[in-house]
């Protein structure tokens, strides 16, 4: 039986320094990198998605400037490159690194996703089809039960042949992560004040950087702006100035105030997974030396104590909007 691959995530809200900690930590440990970022698999996306390529060194990475941005990436696709990544990786002998904030695609990896329902059968269809309600629904009992008990249409033909054939086929086509990666999740913290000077600060510097080029450029290339507001934050923002929507100043204004929300959300579903009983170990301001540590103990099967410290136990509003940090 294979032995579980022991990969180490690192994550964090947008704009901590989740690259810089991880590529340091490769470093030390013999590592490559796989992005889970849903904005830097395309190609040309670079100082709106972050990808600072300059920063990985002589680290390999995965899952950047893979596709191009008038094609489509889901997670279907991350999953399955991130599965061959982590092949690539292990029989190169080397400490598979996850790092990124995407919260979709680190939820795959995290919780054992499997991705639901099955390729369209059409013989299948046609098949059932001929059968009778009382047919189908004794089917859906034995075969689909699963996807279709909470259906309030219950006597929807379609819906039940699609029960049936999701429950004769689903979830073959990918093992779930959980069951082949043993992970140790490292996060990156700053205190919510702290996040949001680091947004600001970073947006500021990415639009002196060309950031509006970027996507006049990307747009000039043949990338529609349906596409560029699809890739959502600073390109759907700047897309909107370049066609004159809004002014600049407007522009920065209201993409720093959706930043801070998606922060937000962030936020939100690390708690969510503390609730859900994963393990984050936080690094204050992504310590290095204790980022070390918990990785020496990992890779060497030495007992790790649980954090100290979980993201759920602070407290923010007129009260109080600070928690002693202590890991």
């Amino acid at each position: 039986m294979q032995s579980k691959t022991k990969t180490i995530i690192i994550t964090g809200p947008t704009a901590t320094g989740k690259t810089s900690l991880a590529v340091h930590l490769a470093q030390k440990f013999n590592g490559e990198i796989i992005s889970a970022d849903s904005r830097q698999v395309y190609q040309g996306l670079d100082i709106g998605s972050g990808k600072d390529i300059a920063e990985y060194a002589n680290i390999p990475y995965h899952l950047i400037d893979v596709i191009h941005p008038n094609d489509n990436f889901n997670l279907m696709k991350f999953c399955t490159a991130t599965k061959d990544a982590i092949c690539t990786i292990r029989k190169n002998n080397k400490t598979p690194f996850i790092a990124g904030g995407t919260a979709l695609y680190l939820n795959a990896i995290l919780s054992g996703y499997t991705l639901p329902g099955s390729k369209p059968n059409e013989n299948l269809r046609l098949s059932l089809n001929e059968k009778s309600i009382e047919e189908l629904t004794e089917l859906c009992e034995k075969y689909g039960k699963e996807h279709y008990s909470n259906s309030k249409e219950t006597n929807n033909r379609t819906r039940m042949i699609r029960a049936i054939e999701n429950g004769q086929g689903s979830n073959n086509e990918f093992i779930p992560f959980n069951e082949s990666l043993e992970t140790l999740i490292l996060g990156v913290y700053y205190t919510r004040s702290e996040v949001r000077k680091r947004i600001e600060d970073r947006l500021d510097a990415r639009i002196e950087e060309g950031m509006i080029d970027e996507v006049e450029g990307l747009h000039n290339d043949g990338v529609s702006w349906e596409k560029l507001d699809f890739f959502g934050l600073e390109y759907r923002f700047v897309a909107q100035f370049l066609q004159g929507i809004i002014s600049k100043q407007e522009m920065r204004d209201r993409l720093l105030i959706k930043i801070h929300q998606f922060a937000k959300r962030q936020d939100a579903w690390f708690r969510k997974l503390e609730r859900e009983g994963k393990d984050i170990y936080w690094l204050e301001k992504g310590n290095k030396e204790q980022g070390e540590e918990l990785i020496y103990k990992f890779l060497n099967n030495e007992k790790i104590e649980k954090p100290k410290f979980q993201m759920r136990n602070v407290h923010y509003g007129p009260v109080t909007s600070k928690t002693h940090f202590t890991q």
